[in-house]
């Protein structure tokens, strides 16, 4: 049974009841919408329902076996033709396990990129190179049900490789299912690419141009044929030119204060591209390839002024760092799939091979001149190179199998992955005048991990109203950490259960009630293991730490949907050996540390409450309220104190219908001042605009302005270690005007295509 677009409604309810109303059987869909129902014959009514789509019915005369072919469900039926149902697609749907927001129906990712849009996605935070589901914690991606094995800034470069008009959806999945690997405690955010229908093809280009304080400019270009036994799918994208990035640092030492500015350019320039081919060797048997590539130059190039005072306010000396961060990424991943389908009935059979290597080169050239308190030069105070590169390369395979049975749908698989990095670190002191290599701040590190695992889950009909979705997952963990500098090596071995369930109550055509629990993992990133110091001047350094294990999370939600229009949740989330980034000072050599540790358990619980508007022809909205806590217990002692307190989110995305082809859209958030574990954040607010307007034929024009009052930028990021108060603040071009401008041609029908890559975990972790 497939949905709008030819994409799977899995979980869906499907009763069959005799005419004669002796008896009433039924099930669900599985993962991949398909269901089997085994009756003796007679003639039965077929009743399909899911949350937030129309329920269908029909009758169905059963005298051998029956192949009902695609039903389709979509909501607000504007006509029915046997079962068929037309209607506009919402921005943003709602399923069992997961939101779904609707790329192509916002403006404000015309043009733009996959991390614009992840910025504008429902129930999602970025800030800082992380990405978040409001009030879970650690969230990984995932391209097309594969987790990225980037994380951090590469993982923000990656996506800002990926065009806008690639994207078809993006799945917020708060507590995954057993079929997805167990790691992050924030559960899963999945970005689904489009892949066209059979019997045609389309071509896409957009030409977008951005200004802030500085500017960048981007082309990318998508392709998608569909014919007979062969389908493809690919893109390529080009971005040149730069943001602004302003960054403040004020440090309370007990002698004295420090107020450090940072104004830069970050650098934009990235080619990225990827296909996806599949080849139907016959009507069971389809085999593919796909392709992710991408290469960028994030180099920053500006001055870092810092200004210390003493405990009276009055300037004591000035030091101004000035230097160029040259960096270079290359990643590649490429997946081998097959799937054969055993019978009519959905049992089917899938595997996979993928492959992921990157590499990075890092390196930081910069000089600090000081000066004294009426601006006089004293001298170079510190002048070094500081270069650093990062390679991981990942192979993994895994086998899906799908049996739907009488009473139970099953689906069971294993996979294996195997990752190995290689990262170094080289300190030049040039303050002489000649590169000295300094091998006290020199290293290497070496680290593989293994891991293998097993699932299987299933979902069954337990009543006519109440369904049920259970799994277990099963994963051994072997990590080894070489540390050369000192010769040292850490091991780790783990194995861990992770059991998920979800309930489904249908009371009536209003209300829909789901409860869900699930465990889950998060493994600490590859460059956070790594021990080395990367010094951001002579003064800073970040430093990892190989000793870091992973966390867990144990969570709970329920949810209430009231006319498929408004929505209802309450969830808990325990994470336990949490680790997290920690800032710490040295009073005493006044130098900032960045270390990470794993120092708390959390309790995160929130309330939620979303509703959507569509009854005005002209007007559609969707907005949420959100009321998240958060409680942490610190399990080290490393001279802080927990910082426990509820943040207040709201969201709102409105869009108006001037004419046939004029689009208004207005989005805005509101996050006040908060507290949570080690660091307190000041409120933010975003008010964002764009217009669209179609010409004749297939030409569209865009424009977005965002954080129209520049107040959506993170502020008063505060943190005290060993009585010393660091305040941080940080705004990457919050406020952006965009111009794009996209041309179509072809056939203009999309689908999806459900096709990933196996080691998406991994990559997501090689930050």
């Amino acid at each position: 049974m497939d949905v709008t677009e030819n994409s799977a409604i899995p979980f869906a309810n499907v009763i069959l009841t005799r005419e004669d109303n002796q008896s009433t059987t039924g099930t669900t869909t599985d993962e991949n919408g398909f269901f089997i129902v085994k009756v003796i014959s007679g003639t039965y009514n077929l009743t399909i329902s899911f949350i937030g789509y129309k329920s269908i019915a029909k009758t169905v005369s059963v005298e051998e076996d029956v192949n009902l072919g695609t039903i389709i469900l979509q909501e607000s039926a504007q006509s029915l033709n046997e079962i068929v149902l037309k209607s506009e697609k919402r921005l943003i749907e709602r399923k069992i396990d997961r939101l779904v927001f609707n790329v192509d129906k916002s403006i404000a990712s015309t043009g733009g990129n996959g991390l614009d849009v992840l910025k504008i996605t429902p129930r999602v935070q970025v800030q800082n190179g992380s990405f978040e589901i409001l009030g879970k914690g650690a969230t990984q991606v995932m391209i097309n049900d594969r987790i990225s094995p980037l994380q951090g800034d590469e993982l923000a470069s990656f996506l800002s490789g990926i065009s806008a008009s690639d994207i078809q959806k993006i799945e917020v999945i708060t507590n995954p299912p057993a079929k997805y690997e167990a790691t992050g405690n924030g559960g899963l955010i999945n970005i689904i690419l489009k892949k066209g229908v059979q019997d045609s093809w389309r071509n896409s280009t957009i030409l977008s141009y951005n200004q802030n304080q500085y500017s960048f400019a981007s082309i990318s270009n998508n392709f998608f044929y569909n014919k007979d036994k062969i389908s493809f799918s690919g893109s390529l994208n080009a971005t040149k030119g730069g943001v602004e990035n302003l960054e403040g640092l004020l440090i309370d030492y007990p002698t004295n204060n420090w107020d450090i500015a940072v104004d830069s350019e970050l650098g934009k320039d990235q080619l990225s591209g990827r296909f996806l081919m599949d080849y139907a060797i016959s009507e069971k048997i389809t085999m593919g390839l796909q392709y992710l590539g991408n290469t960028s130059k994030p180099n920053i190039t500006g001055t870092t002024t810092s200004s210390i005072f003493d405990n009276d306010n009055n300037l004591e000396r000035t030091l101004v760092n000035q230097g160029d961060n040259d960096v270079d990424n290359n990643n590649h991943s490429l997946n081998f799939h097959a799937i054969t389908q055993l019978d009519t009935l959905g049992k089917s059979i899938s595997f996979d091979a993928d492959y992921f290597i990157f590499n990075s080169e890092n390196s930081r050239d910069f000089i600090t001149e000081q000066f004294n308190n009426s601006g006089t030069s004293q001298g170079i105070n510190s002048a070094a190179l500081n270069i650093a590169n990062q390679e991981i390369e990942n192979f993994s395979s895994k086998i899906d199998v799908e049996f739907p049975g009488k009473k139970i749908n099953l689906s069971y698989g294993i996979k294996a992955s195997f990752t190995r990095t290689k990262s170094d670190a080289l300190y030049y002191d040039k303050l002489s005048g000649y590169e000295i290599l300094d091998p006290q701040r020199s290293n290497e590190f070496d680290y593989q991990e293994d891991v293998l695992a097993g699932y299987i889950s299933g979902n069954a009909t337990l009543s006519r109203n109440l369904n049920v979705q259970f799994g277990l997952r099963l994963e051994d963990t072997r990590t080894k950490g070489i540390n050369a500098e000192v010769s040292e090596e850490t091991v780790n071995k783990y194995l861990k259960l992770f059991p998920t369930i979800y309930f489904s109550y249908t009371n009536n055509d209003d209300n829909d009630f789901s409860l869900s629990y699930g465990r889950r993992i998060n493994r600490p990133n590859f460059r956070n293991l790594n021990p080395f110091r990367f010094y951001i001047n002579a003064s800073s350094y970040s430093v990892g730490n190989p000793f870091l294990q992973p966390s867990f999370s144990d969570n709970l939600e329920f949810n209430h949907l009231y006319k498929r229009k408004l929505n209802s949740s309450i969830f808990l989330s325990i994470i336990t050996d949490g680790s997290g980034t920690v800032f710490t000072s040295d009073a005493e050599n006044q130098t900032q540390i960045i270390t990470r540790e794993n120092y708390f358990k959390q309790y995160n619980y929130g309330i939620t409450e979303s509703y959507s508007f569509n009854n005005i022809k002209w007007f559609k909205s969707d907005n949420s309220i959100n009321l998240l806590g958060y409680y942490t217990k610190f399990t080290k002692s490393f001279g802080a104190e927990p910082k426990n307190g509820v943040q207040f989110y709201l969201t709102s995305n409105n869009t108006f219908s001037l004419s046939d082809k004029t689009r208004l859209q207005l989005n805005s958030y509101y996050s006040s001042q908060h507290n949570r574990g080690l660091f307190s954040v000041g409120e933010m607010f975003d008010l964002s605009l764009g217009l669209q307007h179609s010409f004749s034929g297939s030409l569209q024009l865009s424009i977005l302005l965002s954080d129209v009052f520049n107040t959506a930028s993170l502020n008063n990021y505060v943190s005290t270690v060993n009585g010393i108060e660091q305040i941080y603040r940080q705004n990457e071009s919050s406020r952006n005007l965009r111009v794009s401008l996209s041309y179509d041609f072809g056939n203009k029908k999309v689908n999806v295509k459900n096709r990933n890559f196996g080691n998406d975990e991994e990559q997501k972790r090689s930050n």
